[in-house]
């Protein structure tokens, strides 16, 4: 693992050879055996604002954003430079984390980020969150389990809320918002040309209240389809064709730059799929772009006392072509 910045002198060799073994063990999970050597390093060389880093790092690794808030800023108290530096933007994470938003907005502004100021007038309270307008990006769920790519808009360079619908496995709920780190692990591009990053999810954030359905539709097009994802967005919350969305990648694959048939209609041949083509089911991605299959596993993020009533309104407004069955709350 790499260890950032530039020091005011060169470190002596035993706060090297202990930082070393210390990232091996990081490596290898071994947080607390990493977290006393570590500290051993900061006492060997205690004006060094790596010392502080590292450890503020070791602290994320293990979500322990009190200890984490404290490393950082006694990095940032050490830094010979005065934007730019990772330091602070491990510090507007773990701010973030913390929901101390004016620290987050000095993390940021000092990283180079323009954030927006906080409301005047708010004397004695506290200051609300940290809202910016960053646009779309892709998000991988639990990237030390089965991991899962899905897609959010970004609140603020540490947070992501959850747009697409997720796969039970992942535990995430559409709507829900979660911690990312900084640094992207591959990207998704689209037709249009447009880039966007892949950031590691870190943690929960906040938590939602929809629960997740899966059902089995059968929808005779592509048209009965949509008209399902638009209903279910009018009604503020989403539906989601699993069939067509999923596909399984490697992890090198998922890591890499990828297209991505986000907006874009049929899917294509992707040489990258490694699920079934033209195999309904969240194991199958349809990469012909040639075989409509009718039969459409379809994943629902709606209140309990709305679900059925928007499937129903969905199979009324054509019930010739449109009809649903085994529905199953999965998370």
């Amino acid at each position: 693992m790499r260890i950032f910045g530039k020091a005011r002198h060169r470190p002596c060799a035993d706060w090297r050879l202990v930082t070393d073994r210390a990232f091996t063990l990081i490596g290898d999970g071994r947080y607390e055996d990493a977290g006393a050597l570590l500290t051993r390093a900061a006492g060997l060389e205690p004006w060094l604002s790596e010392s502080w880093f590292n450890l503020a790092l070791l602290h994320k690794f293990r979500h322990d954003w009190e200890q984490a808030r404290a490393a950082g800023l006694r990095a940032v108290a050490l830094l010979d430079r005065s934007t730019g530096a990772p330091d602070w933007w491990n510090v507007g994470i773990a701010a973030t984390a913390l929901q101390d938003w004016a620290l987050a907005r000095r993390a940021w502004q000092a990283y180079g980020l323009r954030v927006p100021e906080a409301p005047p007038g708010r004397a004695g309270r506290a200051e609300p969150p940290v809202e910016m307008e960053l646009g779309s990006a892709a998000v991988r769920l639990s990237p030390e389990g089965e991991a899962e790519v899905v897609w959010g808009r970004r609140l603020d360079p540490a947070r992501i809320e959850v747009q697409s619908i997720p796969l039970p496995s992942s535990g995430r709920r559409w709507g829900e918002v979660v911690l990312h780190d900084g640094v992207p692990h591959g990207e998704r591009t689209t037709a249009s040309g447009h880039t966007y990053p892949v950031f590691d999810e870190i943690e929960l954030w906040a938590p939602s209240p929809v629960p997740t359905w899966v059902v089995l539709l059968e929808a005779a097009t592509e048209a009965d389809r949509d008209a399902l994802e638009r209903l279910a967005a009018d009604a503020g919350y989403a539906a989601e064709d699993w069939s067509s969305s999923v596909r399984l990648l490697c992890r090198s694959c998922s890591e890499s730059r990828m297209p991505s048939d986000e907006g874009e209609g049929a899917p294509r041949h992707d040489p990258h799929d490694h699920s079934v083509p033209g195999h309904p089911g969240p194991l199958g991605h349809m990469t012909s772009g040639e075989l409509w299959v009718p039969e459409r596993e379809c994943g629902l993020a709606a209140p309990a006392d709305l679900v059925r009533g928007l499937l129903d309104g969905w199979v009324a407004d054509s019930p010739d072509t449109r009809e649903w069955r085994d529905l199953e709350e999965v998370c």
